[in-house]
């Protein structure tokens, strides 16, 4: 009977985090001076992909796949969401600042804080919703 109440305790807790959310590890200086760059954490809430367009919006931190490494899990500031104009890097660093894009359906425009040394969608483009994983809630 125990080893079925911790598989139970188990299967509970893997389901509340892959599903309602969890405290996440964020690091990096991407997100300066949101995050701190030594490693801060966070409390990631899951957001299934067919209810993203109703819970997420621009100016959320979110959670996602990276697709240039999808083994690695970043965060980012929503820009744009489908069918916006976005200017694909206002800071002139890694494109000219009259060069926009408009946002295709079922993608997001992503850009870290810090914008000197993030990798963001100024490098890889519009970021397909199927790889965004949640929203961050709270920062602790």
């Amino acid at each position: 009977k125990s080893s079925g109440q911790v598989v139970n305790f188990a299967c509970a807790v893997h389901l509340f985090q892959e599903y309602v959310g969890s405290p996440c590890w964020m690091e990096g200086p991407s997100m300066l001076p949101t995050l701190a760059a030594s490693g801060q954490v966070v409390f990631e809430r899951m957001v299934p992909h067919r209810l993203l367009s109703d819970r997420i919006s621009r100016g959320d931190l979110v959670t996602f796949r990276s697709p240039i490494n999808p083994s690695r899990i970043v965060c980012k500031r929503l820009i744009g969401l489908p069918g916006d104009v976005i200017c694909v890097d206002p800071s002139g660093l890694k494109a000219p600042s009259t060069e926009h894009v408009i946002i295709p359906k079922g993608h997001v425009w992503l850009a870290g804080d810090n914008a000197a040394v993030s990798t963001d969608s100024r490098d890889y483009g519009p970021v397909s919703m199927a790889l965004i994983r949640g929203r961050i809630t709270a920062i602790v």
